[in-house]
C-alpha cells in the first residue's frame, strides 16, 4: 500500500507557524510529508526544511513527495533526539517546529503494521518496525502490568478484566494476531459497551502507546523543541486523544508562567519570566468543510506556543 495521509488542519498549522521564507522548520513527524509540502513551499532559497520520522516507510514516502524541494531534508530519526539531529546539521536553533501526534492513515490503513482492530495481522503496532512488539507485552506483561497499561493509556474502566482475560487466553496458546486480541476484547466487556462502539478502540491505543514509548518520546521531545527555538519562534502541536493532549497543555502552561513564589509572599523573590507565549488560549479544531473530507481529523486539536524573545 502507499503510504498516503492526509494532514490534518494544513492551513491553521501552516498560518500558526507564521512562516518566514528564510527561516528554518522541522516537522517532527513527516508521515507523508503533507505538512512538510507546505511549509517547504513557503521557504526561499535561504530557508530550511528538516523532516523526521521514525517509521522508515514514512521516510521512505516524505523523502519521494519532498525530493522537489532542493532545501528539505528527510531524516529517519524519532524526534526525542531533535537536539541531536540539529547538533549533527550543525543548527542552533529554529524558527518553527510542528509535531502532528499519533497513528497515520496509512498505519491504519496498512493491515500487515498490526495497528487495526479490523483487519487480521500480526500483534505489532511498532512504528519504527523495531524492538518489542504488542505480542510481546500481550504475551509477557504479567496482569497487573496490562490492567495498569490498558487503564491509564486507554482510560478504559474495564481493563482488569480484559487484562485477566488476556493472561488466560495466553495459557492456552500465545495471542499473535490482532483479531484475536479483539476477540479477546469483546468477550470482555459488558454487551452495552459493545453496542455502544467499538470496544477494541481503547485497548489497541493502550498497547500501542506503551510499544512505541509513546508519551515518554512526547515529554522529552516538547522539551527539546521548545529549547531548539529561536526567540519568538514558533512550536505547533497536534494531539489526537486527551491524554496526550493534557501534556501538551500543561507543559505549554508550565513555559507561559511567570513568578512561582508562595501565594502569601508580598513581592515576587524567585524573578521568574515568562519563557512562552500561547498563540491560542483554546485549541484550534477541524472546521465542518475539513471533517467532511477527513473524518479522523474530527479529535484533533492543534496548539501552538511563541518562544518570548526575553528569556
Amino acid at each position: 500500500m502507499e503510504f498516503n495521509h492526509i494532514p490534518v488542519l494544513l492551513g491553521a498549522c501552516v498560518t500558526g507557524l507564521a512562516i518566514r521564507p528564510d527561516g528554518t522548520y522541522v516537522d517532527c513527524t513527516a508521515g507523508s510529508g503533507g505538512h512538510s509540502s507546505a511549509i517547504a513551499e513557503r521557504l526561499s532559497e535561504k530557508g530550511r526544511l528538516i523532516s523526521l520520522d521514525r517509521d522508515p516507510d514514512a521516510v521512505k514516502a516524505a523523502t519521494e513527495r519532498l525530493s522537489r524541494f532542493p532545501n528539505a531534508t528527510v531524516i529517519h530519526r524519532n524526534y526525542s533526539e531533535l537536539d541531536k539531529v540539529l547538533g549533527e546539521l550543525g543548527i542552533e536553533a529554529v524558527d518553527g517546529i510542528l509535531m502532528d501526534l499519533g497513528v497515520s492513515s496509512y498505519q491504519l490503513d496498512e493491515g500487515s503494521r498490526g495497528f487495526s482492530y479490523h483487519t487480521d495481522a500480526p500483534l505489532d503496532m511498532r512504528m519504527s518496525k523495531t524492538g518489542m512488539s504488542a505480542a510481546d507485552i500481550v504475551n509477557t506483561f504479567d496482569e497487573q502490568q496490562l490492567a495498569k497499561i490498558i487503564f491509564e493509556y486507554g482510560e478504559e474502566k474495564f481493563s482488569r478484566r480484559i487484562a485477566a482475560n488476556i493472561v488466560a487466553a495466553r495459557q492456552t496458546a500465545p495471542i499473535e494476531t490482532t483479531l484475536q486480541l479483539a476477540d479477546i476484547v469483546r468477550d470482555s466487556v459488558p454487551q452495552k459497551a459493545r453496542r455502544e462502539k467499538n470496544p477494541c478502540k481503547k485497548t489497541f491505543q493502550a498497547i500501542r502507546i506503551a510499544v512505541n514509548c509513546e508519551f515518554d518520546h512526547l515529554s522529552e521531545g516538547l522539551d527539546k523543541a521548545f529549547a531548539s527555538l529561536k526567540p519568538n519562534g514558533r512550536l505547533a502541536v497536534i494531539t489526537f486523544h486527551s491524554l496526550e493532549d493534557r501534556i501538551v497543555k500543561q507543559r505549554f502552561a508550565g513555559w507561559c508562567r511567570g513568578c512561582i513564589c508562595p501565594p502569601d509572599f508580598p513581592v515576587c523573590v524567585c524573578g521568574r519570566k515568562p519563557e512562552g507565549e500561547l498563540i491560542n488560549r483554546k485549541p484550534i479544531e477541524a472546521d465542518e468543510e475539513e471533517l467532511k473530507g477527513n473524518n479522523r481529523a474530527r479529535s484533533a486539536k492543534l496548539r501552538i506556543i511563541e518562544r518570548r524573545a526575553e528569556i
